[in-house]
């Protein structure tokens, strides 16, 4: 990868890891069995993973609702298991949207639909 990457070094272990459940696996799972898989891999190789960590959402000033993202990965990266055809814009624009209201400058989507692992990442 190169160097100039935002989170490397994490992005690097998310996808790996990700590689690890989804050939330990196998496609054709629901979502969150690949996310509870992939707090096991991830927590097991040393990282801090937060599971569906509330964030506040405000609008001029007041409380409108809540942000919940599946995974945050040593307090960095927001990941997000899929099981889908494709990743869709509507999925690239919640991440975004997501991003914008933690704060945080990148967000991993995971696709485990088929037996070759689809990634992309998302940086604000």
């Amino acid at each position: 990868m190169n160097g100039n990457l935002v989170h490397e070094k994490v992005s690097e272990a998310v996808i790996g890891a990700a590689m690890t459940v989804l050939n330990t696996l196998k496609p054709g799972l629901h979502e969150k069995i690949y996310e509870r898989a992939l707090i096991i891999e991830l927590q097991k190789d040393g990282h801090k993973v937060e599971q569906q960590q509330r964030f506040p959402v405000r609008y001029e000033g007041q409380l409108i609702g809540t942000l919940v993202p599946d995974l945050i990965v040593d307090d960095v990266v927001i990941v997000d298991p899929k099981v889908a055809s494709a990743f869709n814009e509507a999925h690239r624009a919640q991440m975004v949207g997501y991003l914008a209201i933690t704060g945080l400058r990148l967000a991993i989507l995971l696709n485990f639909h088929s037996a070759e692992l689809k990634w992309k990442r998302i940086v604000r």
